[in-house]
């Protein structure tokens, strides 16, 4: 395993300098089953990496990464751009939705005028669809979350897990790890509502508005779309119990996590 780096400073702002880098943080400190609590410096999440800037790549860089996991798909890609490349890092796509439903829907959201959005988000559809994703990403999605076990169990680490936001696809994705670390939901929940702060919420550009959401009226039929909620998280929680019966049958059986992969897991990534 990599040796922990010295981690300066893991908040996104002045601190840490980081402008192009979005709902950037570390999750070292969150405790887990046994008094034990995720290592400082071994994993970090964020949103997308396309536009950081020359000092961002640099403090990312300072980070001595191993991995960067990217859960955007094709359409994300194109849309944003590449990750920049960091010196001696591996960088890992595992795509954790279509890019086809990406490409279309975003578009919409992008693009779309207030009554098309008002016929797509409105009356509580923005939000159940978002409890929708949460759901599938969770029972369709079992080999590429395996993947990312299996890997942060091995070599991985330290490793930063991003998608578009870094509020879903890696939210679920650190959701799923924290559950195999023995975190508990409270613990999970906390965290993934981090991405509500406002210097943390992903940009959306929209034809009729430079930088933001465009109307009134169009900022409240989007905001499900951009907002960490309890309900989508619980969704996904409701999923696990509804298709294995629970988090240890999830685990081992969704995941296909042997008792030896959790151990090495929890001993990469968490305080003696």
């Amino acid at each position: 395993m990599t040796q922990t780096p010295h981690v300066p400073s893991t908040e996104t702002g002045p601190e840490a300098g980081l402008t192009g880098v979005r709902n950037f943080r570390d999750l070292g400190g969150l405790p887990v089953a046994g008094g034990r609590r995720v290592r400082p410096g071994v994993l970090f999440r964020s949103g997308h990496l396309a536009h950081a800037t020359e000092a961002d790549a640099a403090f990312l860089d300072s980070l001595g990464l191993h991995t960067v996991f990217d859960f955007r798909n094709a359409a994300d890609i194109a849309l944003e751009g590449p990750d920049v490349a960091l010196a001696g890092v591996r960088n890992v796509n595992i795509p954790l939705s279509d890019p086809a439903d990406g490409s279309e829907f975003w578009r919409m959201v992008r693009e779309g005028g207030t009554e098309q959005l008002r016929s797509v988000l409105g009356e509580g559809r923005a939000a159940g669809r978002m409890c929708d994703s949460y759901r599938e990403i969770i029972t369709t999605r079992t080999a590429a979350h395996s993947q990312v076990l299996h890997a942060l169990a091995d070599d991985a680490v330290p490793a930063l897990m991003h998608c578009a936001a870094g509020k879903d696809r890696a939210g679920l994705t650190v959701a799923v790890t924290l559950l195999a670390l023995g975190a508990g939901r409270d613990v999970i929940e906390a965290d993934y509502l981090e991405s509500n702060a406002p210097h943390r919420r992903y940009r959306v550009r929209r034809g009729d508005d430079t930088d933001g959401y465009g109307s009134p009226e169009a900022l409240e039929l989007l905001s499900p779309l951009f907002e960490a909620r309890a309900e989508y998280l619980a969704a996904a929680f409701a999923a696990i119990e509804e298709t294995w019966g629970g988090t240890e049958k999830y685990l081992t059986e969704g995941l296909g996590l042997a008792p030896e992969t959790r151990e090495r897991l929890r001993r990469n990534l968490l305080t003696d």
